[in-house]
């Protein structure tokens, strides 16, 4: 069925094939959006990974980890706030279901979850500072999840409430009905976008402590999904429980959450208990390349031989003694 916005374009339609290759169970535009947004965050932290004191090879030995894992995680995360779509006639569970991704089903916060899980064993394997893998990781996930929401605008998804304003996405519900929704998922790509240039240009420039990348996207994420998710009408719900006569949001209740928790860290590491920049594993690689650097210069010098003072042969000495003789 086609998309139209019809406040802003008239009656211009735009129908995509949610399907890009009709082969097998088909390849989607979907999972080609996705790809490109691992991709392409992938390729920004590979870019930025100087500043934080990590390498490349860092990043990719990760992302051989993650990327798996952070699958799973997002579909373990769906299926479990929707475990009664898996349910079979007898109350048993679908196992076949449940792993089929192709079908859709994927929660973004249980990738993210999961990514955190991965990049604290990996960083203490490598032995590295957890907190300036999260900080340089979080670049790549805003500009993933900025990239990635475009795959719900292809399957018709993700959508918000009806709504009358000028941006209106138009969807057809039937061959002769349609709706006029809030185009959510380019409000949390918008969103997205904003915030990785203000991590980018100004919270990295400015960082005083491993971590606060990190705790600034999830504040600044965590107020732009509760938001979004109040609009949509196809979020996961705390099972079946309820505040103030509501069902609770998952996503919703868990942004709320993480809003808290970051304002509360950032506020104990810049106001409370403030950091020496030296601190940071940047600084401290820099730091111990110069030293290095400076050791092996000392060294080279301690092997280079003076310069030789020249030593008399006593030529002159015998002159003047058999002088002296003949007289």
């Amino acid at each position: 069925m086609p998309i139209s916005f019809p406040g802003l374009f008239g009656d211009w339609e735009f129908n995509p094939d949610p399907i890009a290759l009709h082969i097998g169970h088909g390849v989607y535009w979907y999972g080609i959006i996705l790809a490109v947004a691992m991709l392409a965050g992938l390729l920004l932290c590979m870019k930025q990974a100087k500043r934080f004191g990590l390498s490349e090879d860092n990043v990719l030995d990760m992302v051989l980890w993650a990327v798996p894992s952070c699958i799973i995680g997002a579909r373990v995360y769906y299926v479990i706030f929707y475990l009664d779509l898996y349910r079979t006639a007898d109350g048993g569970l679908n196992w076949k279901e449940m792993v089929a991704v192709w079908d859709g089903g994927l929660a973004i916060y249980g990738a993210v979850i999961m990514g955190i899980v991965v990049a604290f064993f990996y960083t203490r394997v490598k032995k590295l500072k957890f907190w300036a893998m999260t900080d340089l990781c979080v670049m790549g996930l805003l500009l993933g999840q900025c990239i990635g929401r475009w795959g719900n605008f292809i399957n018709r998804e993700a959508f918000g409430a009806q709504t009358t304003l000028p941006w209106r996405m138009r969807l057809w519900t039937s061959a002769t009905q349609t709706i006029e929704v809030h185009p959510t998922f380019f409000y949390e790509s918008l969103w997205n976008l904003i915030g990785l240039l203000l991590v980018v240009f100004i919270i990295t420039r400015g960082r005083r402590f491993d971590g606060e990348n990190t705790w600034f996207y999830f504040l600044w994420y965590g107020l732009g999904r509760a938001w979004v998710e109040g609009l949509r009408t196809d979020s996961l719900y705390l099972f079946d429980w309820t505040l103030f006569g509501q069902p609770i949001r998952v996503s919703q209740a868990l942004s709320v959450v993480l809003v808290l928790v970051s304002a509360a860290m950032l506020f104990y590491n810049i106001r409370l208990r403030p950091h020496d920049r030296s601190e940071l594993l940047v600084n401290q690689v820099a730091a111990a390349r110069a030293a290095a650097a400076e050791a092996e210069t000392i060294a080279e010098q301690a092997t280079v031989p003076e310069a030789e003072t020249p030593v008399p042969d006593g030529t002159e000495e015998h002159k003047e003694e058999s002088h002296g003789e003949d007289h």
